[in-house]
């Protein structure tokens, strides 16, 4: 019986050495091989990564920070990601791989050299044109006793009667001059001199002189003519009123040539020269284009709208044109010659610079400052940062600029820090 007892003890420390070796064994394979798939998906090259070196590991997440080893980041729940040599030089330079630039969008065009003609248009009124008008002033003292054009605005031709006055000043010296003129006798020539010189006194013109020689009659009364073609803008008298000599009693603007004032951006300015040719188009007139030129710019800058105002004379000899209509104005400049050129929609503009993203072969795209000048028809004028057959991108370069910006910051970050180990990483 005892030695039934002695065998079991023994059977049973046999037993427990064999299941704490085992246990032990599978333990240590255990953690083996847990610490082999934690390492390897990040600590391990690739295949393709295997020739580059590696200078330093960090957390994409906190650029500024620089490991020294692979291992967890003490930042976030993630392995550190490695830096390679060939990538750490490319300062605010993006890598893009071509299956990322499909999904994308991005596309490219090239720098070119080409002629580059300033197109600027502006709006503007209808206005008469000042230089083609004529104010009929009363010559003498008078009285209106009849009116031949009784309301603004109405059309009258060249010749046309206006207004027959009474003028007691002329009656008296046309009368002296007839009266000079019957006396017989010598030396009555200075005296008729003098009295044809008394009727110029008083307003009236040789034709009107010649007519009261001819006729040997007075004539009271004076009729107004219209002396050009227009319309009668101004009218200051009616029957019956008295007018001074020297007073304003119609003034009549022509219609054969009419003012655009149109309203330039100030930035636009210095493209528009007078003697430059336009075309004018108003919403009235469908169809129909106006062909005239600048006449002038006129030296005043609305402080409202920071715009210069150009006076514009058009040809309307049908009069279709009047005063009052809004009308939009093409200006032409001369062609600038072998200017660089790009797609306007390739520049991104900050508000104090102007970045173009330049494609620069193998997946790499790189931001770069530059100069511009005019901008028309979808093409901006590039005067500094470019050469002739570089490619831009014109889609998609908003994303790229914001992943180079991010990349710029991150390499300046870098620079100034050192890499550290990282907690928890392998000595």
């Amino acid at each position: 019986m005892k030695n039934k007892k002695l065998f079991l003890a023994a059977a049973i420390t046999a037993i427990t050495a064999v299941l704490g070796t085992t246990g032990y064994g599978l333990y240590w394979a255990g953690m083996n091989h847990g610490k082999k798939m934690v390492t390897s998906p990040s600590n391990e090259l690739k295949a393709g990564d295997s020739d580059k070196k590696v200078l330093y590991w960090h957390d994409p997440m906190v650029p500024d920070q620089k490991f020294d080893k692979p291992g967890k980041s003490p930042f976030m729940d993630m392995q550190l990601v490695p830096v390679y040599a060939d990538d750490a030089g490319d300062d605010g330079k993006v890598n893009i791989s071509p299956s990322i630039q499909q999904n994308l969008g991005i596309r490219t065009a090239e720098v070119t050299k080409g002629n580059l003609t300033s197109a600027v248009v502006a709006v503007g009124s209808v206005a008469y044109n000042e230089r083609d008008a004529a104010v009929v002033p009363a010559r003498s003292n008078g009285f209106v006793e009849r009116l031949y054009v009784r309301a603004p605005l109405d059309p009258v031709r060249k010749g046309q009667a206006l207004a027959e006055l009474y003028v007691p000043e002329w009656v008296a010296a046309q009368e002296e001059y007839l009266s000079v003129r019957r006396m017989q006798g010598n030396g009555m020539d200075s005296l008729l001199g003098g009295a044809r010189q008394r009727m110029r006194l008083v307003g009236m013109t040789d034709d009107q002189i010649r007519l009261v020689e001819s006729s040997g009659k007075v004539h009271a009364r004076l009729t107004i003519f219209a002396p050009i073609d227009g319309v009668v803008s101004e009218l200051a008298v009616r029957e019956g009123m008295t007018v001074m000599a020297g007073a304003s009693m119609f003034k009549i603007n022509g219609l054969n040539t009419i003012w655009v004032n149109a309203d330039v951006p100030e930035s636009l300015a210095a493209q528009v020269r007078p003697g430059n040719m336009v075309e004018a188009r108003t919403p009235a007139l469908q169809g129909t284009v106006f062909k005239g030129k600048v006449s002038a710019i006129l030296p005043d800058v609305n402080p409202a709208t920071r715009t210069l105002k150009a006076r514009i004379e058009l040809a309307n000899p049908s009069g279709q044109l009047v005063p009052g209509m809004f009308a939009t104005i093409n200006f032409s400049s001369a062609a600038r010659k072998d200017v660089l050129l790009v797609p306007t929609e390739a520049v991104i503009q900050t508000g104090t610079r102007s970045v173009v993203m330049v494609a620069q072969g193998n997946g790499k795209f790189s931001p770069v400052d530059v100069e511009i000048g005019t901008e028309t028809n979808g093409q901006t004028e590039i005067r500094k940062g470019l050469d002739a057959g570089q490619q831009v991108v014109v889609s998609g370069q908003f994303l790229i600029d914001s992943e180079a910006s991010l990349k710029g910051t991150e390499t300046r970050m870098e620079g100034s820090s050192t890499p550290r180990t990282p907690p928890g990483a392998a000595q």
